[in-house]
């Protein structure tokens, strides 16, 4: 009886601790689920010469948040449709911040400088040598795209459609993710799977 109490008992800790786990993350992000506040960043450095945060993002009632780099193709496929919304959402109270982890020399400030201007970027362009903002949000691949409303809630997270190219798009997910947020519906579709190239996290040794 006692063995059997206590195989019981393990169990429902078992079954716990698996829902707490299931509960702290989405469905295709191991990290973040819908819902949870954003984490938030804070002195990034920017193309532009500047130190970024969220905080002052403050008055704007939608944040867009990509997860890109310089040497990713699918990132770069998707470097003139980031221009083109923020043309769309450009008098809609809409933030949208470029975040690039990776510290490989092509994916560094100076490269991202150079891409920057080549392409016109009409969005913060950010490099996080620390890698922890990527970490946080759960990012894995470039590009990889969060929704955040006015209360830094994530209510969408995911690719930004249903074409890596952009050259045959059906689905527009951040479009309507975002569009939905401004107007004060719930978001469809809230969680997709990213496509793109792993972020190139540097692994930690271990100590002794």
């Amino acid at each position: 009886m006692i063995r059997s109490r206590h195989f019981v008992s393990t169990t429902v800790m078992m079954l716990v601790c698996l829902a707490v786990t299931a509960a702290s993350a989405g469905k295709y992000n191991t990290v973040l689920n819908i819902g949870e506040t954003a984490p938030a960043w804070s002195e990034l450095p920017g193309t532009d010469d500047r130190e970024h945060s969220l905080q002052t993002l403050e008055q704007k009632k939608v944040v867009v948040v990509a997860f890109t780099c310089n040497s990713c193709p699918y990132a770069v496929d998707a470097e003139d449709r980031l221009n083109a919304l923020v043309s769309r959402f450009e008098d809609k109270s809409v933030a949208v911040v470029a975040i690039n982890v990776n510290k490989v020399e092509e994916d560094q400030m100076p490269a991202m400088k150079r891409r920057a201007k080549e392409k016109g970027f009409e969005f913060a362009y950010l490099w996080d040598e620390s890698q922890q903002i990527a970490k946080e949000y759960g990012a894995k691949y470039t590009p990889e795209f969060y929704v955040l409303d006015e209360d830094r809630k994530v209510v969408y997270m995911g690719a930004m459609d249903d074409s890596p190219a952009g050259d045959e798009v059906t689905k527009t997910y951040l479009i309507d993710a975002i569009e939905a947020t401004l107007a004060g519906r719930e978001v469809q579709v809230t969680e997709t799977i990213p496509i793109g190239c792993r972020i190139r996290i540097e692994r930690q040794r271990r100590t002794r």
